[in-house]
C-alpha cells in the first residue's frame, strides 16, 4: 500500500518537468479522489491565523511523507498577519518551508483583484506579486467575492504564464438566486478565459448547504463540463461539512479539502482521517496518501495545542446557525475577538442570528467572503451598536453599492437603504459616481524610492511586493527585523507566554535550520534614574534590555473621552480629531496645503475597512499630528486645519 501511494502522489517535480496539463491528466485519470491539506485556513478559521512557522516546521517532514496533493501554506490573511503578529516574511516562510517539503506542492488562496489584502491593487501590482510568490506556489485558488471574473482575470493571467496550476472559484452560498443554472453558468465565463486547462474550486467558505445541495452542485457542473477537475472546499462550522465531502465525491469531485485532526476546531476545514476513513467505506479511495503519516503529524501536533488556546474564539462549539448568518470560517474568530474588545460580545446573538442575515437580504445577498464578508459584518455590527440603521456606512459599503467592485450579481439595495447611506441626495451622488472602478496603476519606480526612503536603505524585491501589499504593516516589520533579528524562531511556549519571565528562566530550542539556541532571562541591574536593566543571555551573549519604569506619583494624563457630536463640532473648527479606533492607512494631504470642505484629508483603516476622514471647512492645513501605521482612539487629535477668512 506505502509503494502504490508513493506511485500515485503528484509532486512538485512533476508539475516542473510534465507541466500544468500533464498534471492535470493524472489527476482525471486517478481511481479516487485527491487530499488537500488546508493548514493556512484552519489557521485563519480556528486560530487566528497564529500557528507559528516553528510549529509548521516541527511537523514539515510529516507532513512531506503524507502525500497530500497539495498544502495550503500561505494566502489570505496569512500574508498580512505573518508580518503583523508573527514578525517573518511571507516569502522567507515558503523559502524554507519548501526546502523541507521538496515532495509536497504548495498552495495558496489569492482574493483575485484584492490579492492578500482587503481592497483592490493596481494591475502592475497583481502581476509583480503572482511573478514574486510563483516560484514557491504550484496551485493558485483565486476567488472574487462578487463571482466577477474580469476582477480574476490578471491573476488568472499570471499563473498560467509561470506554469503554475491555475483554480479559479465559484463562491457557493445559499437562498432563492443561487440556482445551479448560476454557477453552472459561472463556470463557463470562466472556461471562456481560461481555457480547460484547471482545476475548479467550489468555494464554500461558509460551510453552507446541505450534504445533497453541495452534490447536486457538482453533479450539475460536471453534467455540462465532464472533463472538469472540481475541487470541493468547505468549513465544517455546522458540524456537518464530512457530509458535503461525501456527496461531493461520489457525484465526481476529484479533490476535497481536510485538516490535522490534531488541531481542528469549530470554524475551519474538518479532520483528514475522518473524511478517508469515511469515503473509504463508501469504496472511494483517497490517492497518494500515507495514512501513518497523517496520524504521525498529529501525535506531533497535539502536545502544541495548548500553547495555542487564548487565540481560539471566545464562542466555542459548532453553530448550525451559519446557515442563517453565512459568516465565513475564517472571518469568525476574528470576529468574536473584535467583540471582545469592543465590549459587545453579549450583542453577538443578535448581530448574527437577526441583523447580518437582514443586512445580506437588503444589500443583496451575494457571498460572505474577504472582502465581502468584512463589510456585511462591519454594517451589522455598526446597525446593532447605533442607534440608526446604516449610520455612518463606511467608504467600502458606499464603493460596492456604486458598482465600483462591479456588477452587484442578483439586485440592488432599495432605494431606503441607498439614502440611509447617501443621505437625501443620494439619487445624484450615485448618478454621478457609480461605475467599476479601473484602479490605475502605480508607477513602481517611484514606490520603490518611496519604500527605499522609509527603511533607509535599498529594499529587496521580495520587500518591495509586501510593501505594495501592506505598505505600513510591512515597513513596521521590516525596521523590528532589522532591530530584534529573526524573533519568529521562538517556539509558540516561549512566544505566547503569559505573564512576562522570571529572572533564571531558561528556554531551550533548534531553529528552521537545525541550529540549537539557549535563552537565559537576567541577570537584572538598576540604573542611576530608577530603571532597570535586564540581561538576555542568548546563547551565552549578553544582550542589554532596558525597562524605563514609571516613576510614583508620574500618573498617565487621564484620557478625555468626546462623543461624535463633539467631535463634529471641533472639526467646524478645524480640529480634526479621529472619530473611530484604527490605524492611519494614508494622509493624503501635507502641511501647508489648501483644503476643500468635503476633501479626504487622512484614511483609517478599522476591521480591514478603510474610513475617510474629510474636512468639514474650506482652509489650509496647519498641522499634520500623526503618520501612516500610527494608531489612534476615538477623539486623538490628527490633524488641525486654519480656517480661510
Amino acid at each position: 500500500m506505502v509503494q502504490q501511494a508513493i506511485s500515485e502522489r503528484i509532486t512538485p517535480r512533476d508539475l516542473r518537468e510534465g507541466g500544468a496539463a500533464r498534471v492535470l491528466a493524472r489527476i482525471r485519470a486517478g481511481e479516487g479522489y485527491y487530499i488537500t491539506n488546508t493548514e493556512r485556513d484552519l489557521s485563519q478559521s480556528d486560530f487566528k491565523n497564529r500557528i507559528m512557522p516553528h510549529t509548521q516546521i516541527l511537523v514539515s517532514k510529516e507532513r512531506n511523507d503524507a502525500g497530500y496533493l497539495s498544502l495550503e501554506i500561505t494566502g489570505g490573511a496569512s500574508i498580512h498577519v505573518d508580518m503583523l503578529r508573527k514578525q517573518i516574511n511571507p516569502l522567507e516562510k515558503l523559502e524554507i518551508l519548501s526546502s523541507l517539503m521538496p515532495d509536497t506542492m504548495f498552495q495558496t488562496l489569492c482574493r483575485g483583484i484584492n490579492l492578500f489584502g482587503y481592497r483592490p491593487y493596481p494591475e502592475n501590482v497583481i502581476r509583480l506579486t503572482v511573478k514574486s510568490f510563483a516560484p514557491y506556489v504550484h496551485l493558485w485558488r483565486v476567488f472574487d467575492f462578487l463571482n466577477y471574473i474580469p476582477n480574476m482575470t490578471a491573476v488568472f493571467e499570471e499563473v498560467q504564464k509561470a506554469g503554475c496550476i491555475l483554480e479559479p472559484s465559484i463562491c457557493f452560498s445559499t437562498g432563492p438566486e443561487h440556482t445551479d443554472k448560476f454557477y453552472v453558468g459561472k463556470v463557463g465565463e470562466i472556461l471562456a478565459v481560461t481555457g480547460d486547462d484547471i482545476i475548479l474550486c467550489i468555494k464554500n467558505h461558509g460551510g453552507l448547504g446541505s450534504s445533497k445541495r453541495i452534490g447536486d452542485l457538482v453533479k450539475s457542473i460536471l453534467d455540462r463540463y465532464p472533463d472538469l477537475i472540481v475541487h470541493y472546499h468547505g468549513h465544517n462550522t455546522d458540524g456537518n461539512d464530512v457530509g458535503r465531502i461525501v456527496e461531493a465525491v461520489r457525484n465526481g469531485a476529484k479533490i476535497v479539502d481536510a485538516a490535522d485532526h490534531a488541531f481542528t476546531g469549530f470554524y475551519g476545514p474538518p479532520p483528514i482521517l475522518t473524511v478517508i476513513d469515511t469515503l473509504d467505506e463508501y469504496g472511494h479511495r483517497a490517492l497518494g496518501i500515507n495514512r501513518q503519516a497523517v496520524v504521525d503529524t498529529s501525535n506531533k501536533l497535539r502536545p502544541q495545542r495548548e500553547y495555542y488556546k487564548d487565540l481560539e474564539s471566545q464562542f466555542l462549539g459548532f453553530d448550525p446557525t451559519v446557515q442563517t448568518h453565512k459568516l465565513p470560517g475564517g472571518a469568525t474568530g476574528s470576529s468574536f475577538e473584535q467583540a471582545v474588545k469592543g465590549d459587545f460580545l453579549h450583542r453577538m446573538p443578535s448581530i448574527l442570528q437577526e441583523e447580518l442575515p437582514r443586512v445580506q437580504i437588503e444589500l443583496g445577498n451575494w457571498w460572505s467572503v474577504t472582502p465581502g464578508s468584512q463589510i456585511l459584518w462591519t454594517t451589522a455590527v455598526n446597525n446593532v451598536l447605533n442607534d440608526k440603521r446604516y449610520k455612518d456606512a463606511n467608504d467600502d459599503l458606499k464603493n460596492l453599492m456604486l458598482g465600483r467592485y462591479g456588477e452587484l450579481p442578483f439586485y440592488k439595495p432599495s432605494d431606503d437603504v441607498y439614502q440611509a447611506v447617501f443621505g437625501p441626495n443620494w439619487k445624484e451622488i450615485v448618478q454621478r459616481e457609480k461605475g467599476y472602478q479601473k484602479i490605475e496603476d502605480v508607477d513602481l519606480d517611484v514606490e520603490k524610492k518611496v519604500l527605499d526612503h522609509r527603511l533607509g536603505r535599498a529594499a529587496t524585491e521580495g520587500e518591495f511586493v509586501l510593501y505594495l501589499q501592506h505598505p505600513n504593516d510591512a515597513v513596521n516589520f521590516f525596521k523590528f527585523e532589522e532591530k530584534y533579528g529573526k524573533t519568529w524562531v521562538l517556539p509558540p511556549c516561549v512566544w505566547f507566554n503569559k505573564g512576562g519571565f522570571t529572572l533564571g528562566e531558561k528556554f531551550e530550542f533548534s531553529d528552521a535550520y537545525g541550529k540549537h539556541h539557549i535563552v537565559e532571562i537576567g541577570p537584572k541591574q538598576t540604573t542611576k534614574t530608577g530603571d532597570a536593566v535586564v540581561y538576555l543571555n542568548i546563547n551565552h551573549h549578553p544582550e542589554p534590555i532596558l525597562a524605563e519604569l514609571q516613576q510614583e506619583g508620574e500618573g498617565k494624563k487621564r484620557k478625555v473621552a468626546l462623543s461624535a457630536k463633539e467631535i463634529a463640532e471641533l472639526a467646524q473648527s478645524g480640529d480634526v480629531r479621529s472619530p473611530i479606533k484604527g490605524t492611519v492607512s494614508e494622509i493624503p494631504v501635507t502641511a501647508g496645503e489648501e483644503v476643500s470642505a468635503g476633501q479626504i484629508l487622512i484614511v483609517l483603516e478599522a476591521m480591514k475597512m478603510l474610513n475617510n476622514v474629510i474636512s468639514e471647512i474650506n482652509g489650509v492645513v496647519a498641522e499634520v499630528l500623526i503618520s501612516p501605521g500610527d494608531a489612534v482612539d476615538v477623539g486623538d487629535p490628527i490633524m488641525s486645519v486654519e480656517k480661510k477668512v
